[in-house]
């Protein structure tokens, strides 16, 4: 059988590593998993996504994801202003504080001029492991140690419980049990450094609006694919994954979908195989790639795969997703209208 990796490191040279290169071609095509293939290619490609996933009798079309290979604060200002999204009334921008200890999480040099054009209010939630950001005093001193709150305002958004988003079209969870504070907030962008998870295989824009904005029970409750609240619970592994991505989703439909009042920013810098949640997260032991963003996050997240397989010195990451299966949760958020596989790469810097 065709794996995935197999497939995106057959393609990379004209689809992917097009923008990597960047040889003059400006936009890389992929449509379900890459351009070009077959039906049953594709399903073989990628655990049975093919062109038309959602069975409408077409196939889906290529959702913009821009890339830019300066990690930079211009970089970063240059990629959000290219998807055109113009937040209103009241903008979180949800991050990850990063656990005490670890350092991979993203530098608030990095972010601060965004944040401030934006006059947003950095959001997160407490952890549900314990840890260093278990209560939101906790929380909120290791925001300072970190940086961030000397760029904006930090809302611990659970730090007065939490509100229930309904899940429509889920197989596990009826409902999200987000940070209560969500409630203040009109628009949301996702900054979220993309790296590996020692659970979900990566981690990117889908994990940091489910798990990230889950308010403690509403993370025990995606990890125990929804039989428990105050509990992990033992779970299917993909019944996990599927969580993920339907509390994604209760969020992106809360704020009106694709094309709503979202817009999800992916940083490829420090890709680590582990979370920034690890306090002692593995060494990075491949290069930095770049910023991409998108209005869609299963696009953003996807192309964010793609580009981890097409990379030369990518392999523990590869390892670490496909020993999780972590592309399910990328299959999963498209079968349930989260948003699609099916991109365009749009290199900025051609």
């Amino acid at each position: 059988m065709l794996t995935r990796r197999t497939f995106v490191n057959a393609v990379a040279a004209t689809a992917v590593t097009t923008a990597l290169a960047g040889c003059g071609v400006k936009t890389a095509e992929v449509s379900g998993p890459a351009a070009g293939e077959s039906a049953a290619a594709l399903g073989s490609a990628s655990d049975g996504v093919a062109d038309d996933p959602m069975g409408s009798g077409a196939a889906a079309t290529a959702v913009p994801v821009y890339f830019t290979r300066s990690i930079t604060s211009a970089g970063l200002r240059a990629a959000f202003d290219a998807l055109g999204f113009s937040p209103e009334g009241n903008i979180a921008v949800k991050l990850s504080t990063g656990e005490p200890g670890g350092h991979n999480f993203l530098s608030p040099d990095l972010i601060a001029d965004l944040v401030h054009d934006l006059d947003a209010t950095v959001v997160e939630c407490n952890t549900a492991y314990g840890g260093a950001r278990g209560t939101t005093e906790s929380h909120l001193r290791a925001a300072a140690d970190h940086g961030f709150t000397a760029i904006a305002d930090v809302d611990i958004m659970d730090a007065d419980g939490s509100t229930s988003l309904p899940v429509t079209g889920g197989t596990h969870l009826t409902e999200d049990l987000v940070g209560a504070h969500l409630a203040n907030y009109d628009s949301v962008v996702s900054l979220a450094h993309f790296k590996g998870h020692a659970m979900g295989g990566f981690g990117g824009a889908i994990k940091n609006c489910s798990i990230g904005i889950a308010a403690r029970e509403g993370k025990m409750l995606i990890h125990s694919a929804g039989t428990s609240t105050t509990g992990w619970g033992s779970p299917a592994q993909d019944d996990f994954l599927e969580s993920m991505a339907e509390a994604a989703k209760a969020v992106s439909d809360h704020f009106g979908g694709v094309g709503g009042a979202m817009a999800y920013v992916n940083v490829m810098n420090r890709l680590s195989v582990d979370c920034d949640c690890d306090s002692h997260p593995a060494e990075p032991e491949m290069a930095d790639v770049g910023i991409l963003v998108s209005l869609d996050p299963v696009a953003l997240d996807r192309a964010c795969v793609d580009l981890v397989y097409a990379a030369e010195d990518g392999s523990a990451l590869v390892e670490r997703i496909e020993s999780r299966n972590g592309a399910h949760t990328l299959d999963h958020a498209e079968k349930i209208g989260l948003g699609s596989q099916s991109y365009a790469l749009v290199d900025l810097d051609v």
